[in-house]
């Protein structure tokens, strides 16, 4: 299945909503021997499209990642009393934070309108399930099409919706969990026994994802099934990175000594660096996406551009001691180094 893509390597750049994944780190992935993936979530569809377009001039196989409508309705004066904690936080930059639930779906129906209108070498999904109808016309105009998945079960529930291959992620990557279920804790299962595990259940090609930062984490993956790994915390502090400076400076900062799930800042379980931030919400942040995510987004962007990384949602998965400052490139060659 990843033969059409020309990959010397079987590594994937990872698709980091919010700004890491950058088209220059994409065209550098895919030109590095790997595939490079844009993250079209959180963008608008000028935006994407804008995107696309620069990567597609390149003459390279690609692939976009977007958000599947699988919303989490906020209980709505669960978020109310959130909201006045959260906004106090807000005061010190100047913010007023919405102190009413803001849903969407991420304009979910045009971006798929845009990729069948012009579409890519690879479309993957995360957080839901799309239809069949969405699935067999993406198939149809030519994309390979791809779930994210965490369990065996959501592994056969996305062969029966109609995808090509799965993308397998631990509990342990960095960001958002893909899971279907995120009300329900994760279970933390090994990478490598989760490609298994799905392997036996799903015979569809797996793509693996979730704390792979070493060349003998990578070849583990590829040795236990998966014809891909997919690497994104190792790439946060790549030449072609559009994290933050904030985000990037926390990677290295030695007094960050552990990643930990939250959903003190989306409503939605996410791994990143332990900080202020979780320490003193998580406990009190309610269930809800998109909302939570609306209500600390000006929060979070405000104290990125301000330096002050314990308003900041750090992401990162486990091997985040692994992220060096150097070319994607050179990255992902060290990476397939054991294969």
């Amino acid at each position: 299945m990843l033969t059409q893509f020309g990959m010397s390597i079987p590594l994937v750049a990872a698709p980091m909503s919010g700004g890491p994944s950058t088209p220059a780190m994409v065209s550098a992935a895919t030109r590095a021997g790997g595939l490079g993936m844009l993250a079209a979530g959180y963008k608008t569809v000028e935006a994407v499209e804008a995107e696309v377009k620069a990567v597609r001039a390149e003459g390279i196989p690609f692939g976009i990642n977007l958000f599947a409508p699988n919303p989490v309705p906020v209980d709505p004066q669960s978020y109310r009393t959130y909201a006045a904690i959260v906004q106090r936080e807000a005061d010190q930059f100047g913010l007023t934070l919405p102190s009413e639930p803001v849903e969407d779906d991420d304009r979910f129906d045009e971006k798929i309108a845009l990729l069948l209108d012009d579409p890519v070498p690879m479309v993957s999904f995360t957080f839901g399930i799309p239809t069949r109808d969405v699935i067999a016309a993406l198939r149809r105009a030519g994309s390979v099409v791809v779930q994210t998945v965490t369990t065996p079960d959501e592994a056969l529930q996305a062969r029966d919706a109609g995808v090509d291959m799965l993308a397998v992620q631990a509990a342990v990557a960095g960001g958002h969990s893909g899971t279907l279920s995120p009300g329900r804790p994760l279970t933390p299962v090994p990478l490598a026994e989760l490609v298994g595990r799905v392997a036996a259940a799903v015979p569809l090609p797996i793509m693996a994802a979730g704390g792979l930062a070493t060349p003998g984490a990578v070849a583990e993956v590829i040795r236990a099934g998966a014809a891909a790994a997919v690497v994104g915390t190792v790439l946060l502090r790549s030449n072609e990175s559009g994290a933050s400076a904030t985000h990037q400076a926390a990677l290295a900062d030695p007094a960050r000594t552990e990643t930990v799930l939250t959903r003190a800042f989306t409503g939605r379980p996410a791994r990143g660096l332990r900080n202020r931030f979780i320490d003193a919400h998580e406990a009190e942040a309610p269930l809800g996406y998109p909302a939570v995510h609306h209500l600390t987004s000006p929060l979070r962007k405000a104290a990125a551009a301000a330096g002050k990384p314990d308003y900041v949602h750090l992401w990162a998965g486990t091997g985040y001691r692994h992220a060096t400052a150097e070319p994607t490139a050179d990255i992902l060659r060290r990476l397939a180094r054991d294969l």
